[in-house]
């Protein structure tokens, strides 16, 4: 009863097996079915030594050696075929032995209940005083999000890797933040209403995305979402009318950016959006996120890039990266292998400064995670390529 995987047993249950329900029934009131189980099983215990006593009365008399070797003879009966094989047996097929024992435990419950009630009120009483709350219910045990991820983990036989791994990735949506993934500030292309009609035109017909923030002379003035579906109506214009522009624009979507990526994914689904702009406590724009973004979360990467961010790990011939200093942290372990600290920093920029607390300069070398990394380029206060030797950490 003790050993039986309640999982199991409750997909069991939802499949209305009769065993599983009695069963089930009796891990609900965990304290009477203890309490049955060994009152029946002292009973019988006592019972079996005092039948040996009286059969080595009536055969031997009063004799002491005779007395000694019963005692010892049921005692050790009782130790094998009472306890320690029962045990065994039931402890590797837990389901097997269970299910059917429901039947008569639960009869047995029912017979012993006076004296059981009475025990466990004591018993109750006992732990009281003692401070020692117990949980009595043992039918609807909660699982830990590290429970969870330990059974995907041990679950590698019957799982492909892959599979795996994303359900792994799902059990982490949890504690993982829009901010964790979200494209940065810097690297958002937006339209600025105030541009040149020209240069909007030109910028809408060679954006590599389809949804486009759209701001008013200052980046984080966003006034609305461009769906690029929507622009070839402009566009057939000789001249982009900025105005008409405003008009067919969606209403932007602000997310904090401490919100967890499940319950944004979540979110996203509810309001049937693909875009969230991530802003701070104060209302700052901090970054985007997407539908896609979550999704490789789980599935890892399947959206093709725009030329824009392609090429942020060339690989050397003496086994280094050259990286950008805006890579997230996260992507370099996913793609690189890594086990770079993901407490604080987001970007392999934001982690270089935290870890020296300055503005290194190009030449500076150091080691973070045991990874050794050699400071390339630094322009306007941020470090903009690094290389980095990932095997050589660890």
């Amino acid at each position: 009863m003790m050993a039986i995987n309640r999982y199991r047993l409750n997909s069991l249950v939802r499949k209305g097996n009769r065993g599983a329900k009695l069963t089930n029934r009796l891990l609900g009131k965990v304290d009477k079915l203890l309490g049955s189980i060994l009152l029946g099983n002292t009973l019988l215990n006592v019972g079996a030594a005092a039948v040996t006593n009286i059969i080595v009365f009536r055969l031997f008399g009063q004799d002491d050696l005779a007395i000694l070797l019963g005692t010892l003879a049921i005692t050790f009966a009782l130790l094998v075929f009472s306890e320690i094989m029962p045990k065994i047996i039931a402890a590797s097929y837990p389901e097997r032995i269970a299910l059917p024992a429901s039947y008569i435990l639960t009869p047995l419950i029912t017979l012993f209940h006076p004296v059981v009630s009475i025990a466990g009120a004591m018993v109750n009483g006992v732990l009281w005083l003692l401070r020692i709350r117990i949980q009595t219910d043992q039918s609807k045990q909660k699982m830990t999000l590290e429970e969870l991820r330990g059974l995907v983990l041990e679950a590698e036989h019957f799982l492909p890797r892959k599979h795996q791994k994303m359900l792994l990735n799902l059990v982490d949506l949890e504690r993982i933040t829009v901010n964790d993934v979200m494209v940065p500030r810097s690297q958002i292309e937006a339209l600025d209403l105030n541009a040149d009609p020209l240069e909007l035109r030109e910028q809408i017909i060679t954006s590599h995305h389809t949804l486009l923030p759209v701001h008013s002379g200052v980046l984080s003035n966003i006034v609305g979402i461009l769906h690029i579906k929507r622009a070839p109506a402009l566009l057939q214009a000789e001249t982009l009318d900025a105005a008409a522009l405003q008009d067919v624009l969606g209403d932007p979507y602000f997310i904090p950016s401490d919100t967890p990526l499940l319950k944004q994914l979540q979110q996203f689904q509810e309001r049937h959006s693909r875009l969230g702009l991530v802003v701070d406590e104060y209302g700052e724009l901090l970054g985007l996120v997407t539908l896609e973004n979550i999704l490789e979360e789980i599935v890892g990467e399947f959206t093709t890039q725009a030329p824009a961010h392609s090429g942020k790990f060339m690989l050397q011939e003496d086994g280094s990266y050259l990286l950008e200093g805006s890579n997230s942290l996260r992507d370099l372990n996913r793609k690189l292998g890594l086990h770079l600290p993901l407490k604080e920093a987001k970007t392999l920029n934001g982690l270089i400064l935290e870890h020296l607390e300055d503005i290194p300069e190009p030449g500076t070398s150091l080691k973070i995670a045991g990874y050794p990394i050699e400071i390339i380029q630094t322009q306007d206060r941020i470090v903009r390529v690094v290389k980095i030797f990932p095997h050589v950490g660890g």
